[in-house]
């Protein structure tokens, strides 16, 4: 079976416009994903992610708050991500990122400002209350055992006099009296012969 030459034509255009279609597919998809900066930021932290760069040129990005350096000037090639801690703030600070695309006239390069606000401190939790346990001890206490009426055995006794120590007062009568009344006993028995002797002698004489 031979196909007429006109089909062969029809076929060649079709297959012709079908490449194309493909092609401008493929080049209007180039620009689209190219250079696609994107970055965000909170109250607490910068995030920035770069990516579709040409890369082997010195693309550069900087990051700064209020001003001041948050990210000094970094060179990178087709991507850049980095994350960035805000420094604490109790008021609202002005982000600024600068990035400079060193392809061509630098037609993708940005300048852009966010604005962090400052963030909410969570309310402290009140503490709370705690009721202390009941003691188990909180019954009538018992009383108290009543006082013996004996001394003490434990009461230190009373120390014997010393027989070195002097003699108690004098109360009337002393150690040496039975020995006075002996002498004085003897005396008069002896008083007594002497005066029987002396009747018996003269009785004798008469």
């Amino acid at each position: 079976m031979t196909i007429p030459r006109r089909s062969w034509r029809g076929a060649g255009t079709f297959v012709a416009a079908a490449v194309v279609g493909l092609t401008g597919g493929v080049i209007s998809a180039g620009p689209a994903a190219a250079h696609t900066p994107t970055w965000a930021v909170t109250c607490s932290e910068v995030t920035v992610d770069l990516t579709n760069y040409t890369a082997g040129v010195p693309n550069t990005v900087t990051v700064t708050v209020d001003g001041k350096d948050l990210l000094p000037t970094e060179t990178f090639g087709r991507e850049f991500h980095k994350k960035l801690r805000l420094p604490e703030h109790d008021e609202p600070v002005t982000v600024r990122l600068v990035v400079k695309d060193a392809e061509g006239d630098g037609k993708y390069s940005i300048d852009k400002t966010e604005t962090a606000e400052v963030c909410e401190k969570p309310s402290p939790t009140p503490p709370t209350p705690t009721q202390p346990a009941p003691s188990e001890t909180t019954g009538t206490p018992e009383p108290s055992a009543t006082p013996s009426e004996k001394p003490s055995e434990s009461a230190p006794a009373v120390p014997a006099p010393s027989p070195s120590s002097p003699n108690l007062a004098e109360t009337g009568s002393s150690s040496s009296t039975p020995v006075i009344g002996g002498a004085a006993v003897a005396v008069l028995l002896a008083g007594g012969g002497i005066m029987w002797s002396v009747r018996k002698r003269r009785t004798a004489q008469n």
